[in-house]
């Protein structure tokens, strides 16, 4: 019986034989399938094995990000550029032999930075201790990749993250699938399909052992983004494209980098002599979507100083969390000072979405032991 890496390898071969059409199609999409069914299966081998030697981080701060990359691009002074770590730098591969982390402040946010172990071809097949190492950028909130003149393959860099199921700039698929006990398996749209018509899902869904439910399509969604859904293991980090050591760089190896690198939309810096980085820190802030929330106590001015951090898209109930807790449990209001209300003072619930710089009182129940905040 050959191994799951000999059937990966040998799918992932007829994949490369196989000319892709029409005809082809359905083939290549449930070779597709099989592969990930197959790499869910190593996984939970692995996860049978016990937990092995990781890496144990402990997030703090409002926001957390991977900083990823191959060994010798000056991740680490880098981070040391960014924020107070201390992390061991060196003109030689493998300098950080663990987790090093570092807090980097933003508009009144604190940012975790990690500077992990360099990446190496193969890590999410286990090379270099790279799945380890993408288990913490799993759990990050945003990916920050870098690389140098000496090291420019930035697409083999993403597609290790890629192969271990993270999704970078990437949205989740808009598609619903529930499974049953009985009744077979239905596929409807909101939208007309034209990667996976003629049967194509729920052939698909067959390989994943879903044979009972209902899959609903509202997108054109491609097989990769099924075989996404259904593997339910997929996580959608943002990221950000850093060139290091732009320094060593003349204006036409430059233009050339950034041709090479097109659509990743890469930022020159230099951590050795910091050029960039001012840019850097405010990319990495707008691209953790933060927005500042100015807290104003009832016949006070509001506190200028400490805002609550929160994220776009946040409601008041994001912010009460933020708030102690009796002050939520005596909600009664909000009323809103800023870009999200239609007038000044605005008196809004819990489901009120907040702006950038919005100003906040929280008005309580009458009776309450606490003064509003």
């Amino acid at each position: 019986m050959p191994s799951i890496e000999e059937q990966i390898t040998a799918l992932e071969e007829e994949i490369r034989r196989t000319p892709y059409n029409k005809a082809t199609q359905l083939h290549i999409g449930r070779l597709r399938a099989k592969i990930a069914v197959l790499r869910l299966e190593r996984e939970a081998r692995a996860r049978g094995k016990g937990p092995g030697v990781g890496y144990s981080i402990r997030k703090s701060g409002h926001a957390t990000v991977g900083l990823v990359g191959y060994p010798s691009v000056g991740k680490s002074t880098l981070l040391n550029r960014l924020t107070a770590a201390e992390s061991a730098t060196g003109a030689y591969d493998f300098t950080t032999l663990s987790i090093i982390p570092g807090m980097l402040r933003w508009g009144g946010a604190s940012i975790q930075i990690l500077d992990m172990p360099g990446l190496v071809p193969g890590a999410s097949k286990g090379r270099g201790r790279g799945r380890e190492v993408l288990s913490v950028v799993r759990s990050a909130d945003l990916v920050l990749f870098l690389i140098d003149p000496d090291h420019p393959n930035l697409r083999a860099l993403a597609n290790e993250l890629e192969g271990a199921g993270v999704r970078i700039n990437q949205r989740p698929p808009r598609i619903v699938v529930q499974r049953t006990d009985r009744g077979g398996l239905t596929v409807s749209s909101t939208v007309r399909l034209t990667h996976l018509a003629g049967g194509a899902a729920a052939s698909i869904a067959r390989e994943f052992g879903l044979h009972n439910g209902s899959i609903v399509f509202r997108e054109d969604a491609t097989v990769d983004q099924l075989i996404d859904v259904l593997a339910g293991n997929r996580v959608y980090l943002p990221a950000l494209f850093v060139v290091n050591k732009s320094d060593t760089l003349s204006a036409e190896e430059r233009a050339r980098l950034a041709a090479d690198l097109k659509g990743f939309d890469p930022l020159f810096v230099s951590a050795r002599d910091q050029s960039g980085l001012d840019l850097l820190v405010d990319r990495i802030g707008r691209a953790l979507r933060f927005i500042r929330v100015y807290v104003k106590p009832p016949g006070r001015p509001p506190d200028l100083e400490e805002p609550v951090i929160l994220r776009q898209g946040d409601s008041v109930a994001g912010l009460l969390r933020r708030l102690p807790t009796d002050l939520d449990r005596a909600f009664r209001a909000a009323q809103v000072w800023g870009k999200s209300a239609r007038f000044p003072g605005q008196t809004v619930g819990r489901d009120h979405v907040l702006a950038d710089e919005d100003i906040v009182t929280v008005v309580i129940a009458r009776g309450s032991a606490r003064p509003a905040a």
